[in-house]
Parts: C-alpha cells; structure tokens; sequence
C-alpha cells in the first residue's frame, strides 16, 4: 500500500511544484517584460526621455549661444552707459524717454545673459571691459571710445541728434547678433531673447530714424 501510494503522491507533489514554479515563472515574466522592455531601445527610453530632456532642456547649448551672451553682454552695457547720459544731455523729451525705455530693457537682459554664461560654465565678460571689435559685423555697432568721448561732451541738440546716430548702429549691431542667434542657436531661451531683440531694437530704429528727421 505505501509503495502504490509513494508514487502516486511523489507525482502529485511533483505537479503542484512544477505548476507552482510555472505560477511563478509567468509573474517573473511578466515583471521582466517591463524591465526588459526599459533595456530595450523602444518604449522605455520614449518614456524617460521626456523627463531627461526636461531636465537637460534650460541648459542647452551650443557656441552659438555663448557667443550670442558673450557678445551681447558688453554691448548691451555700452547701450545702457549711453542711455545714462542721456538726462542730463538731451534737449528732447522722447530721446530721453527713448534712452530710459533702453536702459529698462536692456539691465535685465543683462542679468540673464550673465546667468545663462555662469551656468554653462563659461566667463562672465569684465564689467568696464568693452571689447570694439564684436560680433555682427566690424564692430557689432560698438562706438569706439573716441565716439563715447563725442557723445559725453555733446548736450541739447547736438547730443540728440549723435545719440539717435549712435544707438541707430549699436541696434543695427545687436539686431545682426540676434539674427545669427537665432539661425544658429540651440537654447531655447538665449533664442527667445534674440527673437524680442530683434523686435523691440527694429521698431526702435524706426522710432529713431523718425526722431532724427525731427532733429535736422
């Protein structure tokens, strides 16, 4: 009787293990396709590179961008140490509300494109270190220290009609930087700046070729 039975419920314990482990095997396999589907190229990797990307997007870029920031920092100091002579020099009202619109535009640009140079582990150009020979041409619009000199000696008159000059190219300048920015460019938001730029500075140098009419 025991050696009849033996058989029998070694072969029952033998098929409860077997389908037990087939239980199992069919959860591990289950649990597998999810991690082996984030080995494999397809969906796990479209799954993570939205929230990679996300995190990779705000520092993005590309020599583009740096020389966008590295050259537009000193040129936008230099628009904004010409707007601040402005309301002591300027005999009209609308230049030295021109002068004060540039100044408040240009200050916080300022600080994003130092920012945005910071964290891409790049120099912050010297403040007081005007480089004449920019991006965007010759000079990228830049007056030279003989014509800022021009400027700070000017008043009434005289000084609307030079500073309407002046800032007509130093925007020309900065319109061009912003233009290659955004043709070339890959962050997102140096390219954002570039397209305002390229806005804001084109309907000023309209508004300042109308009021240099005015003054001749």
């Amino acid at each position: 009787m025991i050696r009849t039975r033996s058989p029998f419920r070694r072969t029952t314990v033998l098929a409860a293990a077997s389908a037990a482990a087939l239980v199992l095997a069919a959860c591990g396999g289950h649990g597998d396709t999810g991690d082996s589907s984030a080995a494999h190229g397809g969906h796990p990797s479209h799954t993570a590179s939205p929230a990679a990307s996300a995190a990779a997007s705000p520092g993005q870029h590309n020599a583009a961008d740096v020389a966008f920031a590295e050259g537009m920092v000193p040129h936008h100091r230099q628009a904004v140490e010409m707007a601040d002579l402005a309301p002591g020099r300027a005999r009209s009202a609308e230049v030295k509300k021109l002068a004060a619109d540039i100044k408040k535009a240009q200050d916080p640009e300022i600080e994003k494109l130092s920012g945005w140079l910071t964290s891409w582990g790049e120099d912050v150009p010297a403040a007081g270190a005007m480089d004449h020979s920019l991006h965007g041409g010759a000079s990228g619009g830049m007056m030279t220290m003989q014509e800022m000199d021009q400027l700070e000696k000017a008043s009434g008159k005289a000084f609307d009609t030079a500073f309407l000059e002046m800032m007509i190219k130093h925007h020309d300048g900065a319109v061009a930087m912003a233009r290659t920015e955004k043709a070339e460019g890959a962050s997102p938001d140096a390219k954002a700046m570039a397209d305002a730029i390229v806005t804001s500075q084109s309907a000023e140098i309209a508004q300042m070729n109308e009021l240099l009419l005015g003054t001749s």
